[in-house]
């Protein structure tokens, strides 16, 4: 376990004269520097003889902290519903009737993204029922929000779906010579692309779905929304499976 920072002591100190019941917990300015030393050595020996009440209480720290996202999230997706399930910016496919929708937040240079990428489209080619919503989420720097302009501005030549299945197939961390390369390989005219990429309408797409997986409380990608569940990060295809099938009890 690494040494507890100053300020952390300063904060457990202050805690512990909270326990004790004193009259008014003291702040750090209330002390002298003499003081200050007597009391962080106070707290540091006696979170070397009691580690394990140190990692009770970051353990509930850590169960709170997710419990609180949980709670936000499930606020947002009844809240934002339709800008979750029904935003017609965002591109689709699958059965646009399907009983089920399955949302993903996604990045295109994202590992873990292009992990799961052959299980979401093995779902799509055996569940007919299933409707599915891209939601473009780029977290991973400049290339990646080219990438995800790129991609919306693929819908206005008719190959969003073509032209995300073959960046989800790019290896490595691309830049924007690949991007472009990719662009060509499936037929876009890419100057074309390269101005339509400039619309303040795929800005504004974007930035609509960064605050909205800020509010379901996805940190990174891959994120999943399917029914009343928000799950973050890459799921074999049996898990995904079984999501669908927990949402379709839900109707």
């Amino acid at each position: 376990m690494s040494k507890p920072t100053t300020a952390r002591l300063w904060f457990l100190a202050i805690s512990l004269v909270g326990v004790l019941a004193l009259p008014r917990p003291a702040a750090a300015a209330d002390f002298t520097p003499d003081q200050k030393k007597q009391i962080e050595a106070i707290v540091q020996d006696f979170l070397a003889n009691h580690p394990d009440l140190l990692l009770q209480a970051i353990e509930k720290a850590d169960d709170k902290l997710k419990s609180d996202a949980k709670d936000k999230a499930a606020k947002a997706l009844a809240d934002r519903h339709r800008e979750v399930f029904n935003d017609p910016a965002s591109p689709t496919a699958g059965n646009p009737n399907g009983n089920v929708t399955l949302v993903e937040f996604f990045d295109y240079r994202c590992p873990y993204c292009k992990q799961v990428e052959p299980s979401l489209e093995k779902l799509l080619g055996d569940d007919h029922q299933l409707r599915f919503v891209y939601k473009e989420f780029p977290v991973l720097g400049p290339d990646s929000e080219l990438a995800a302009h790129a991609a919306l501005a693929a819908r206005n030549q008719g190959k969003y779906d073509a032209f995300h299945r073959a960046l989800m197939a790019a290896p490595g961390h691309f830049d924007e010579a690949v991007i472009y390369q990719v662009a060509s390989s499936v037929g876009l005219d890419v100057e074309r692309l390269k101005q339509d990429a400039k619309s303040p309408e795929i800005d504004k797409e974007l930035n609509a779905n960064l605050e909205l997986g800020n509010l379901l409380s996805i940190d990174g990608t891959p994120g999943f929304i399917v029914g009343n569940q928000v799950v973050a990060g890459a799921m074999p295809l049996s898990e995904l499976q079984k999501m669908i099938t927990a949402a379709r009890g839900q109707k």
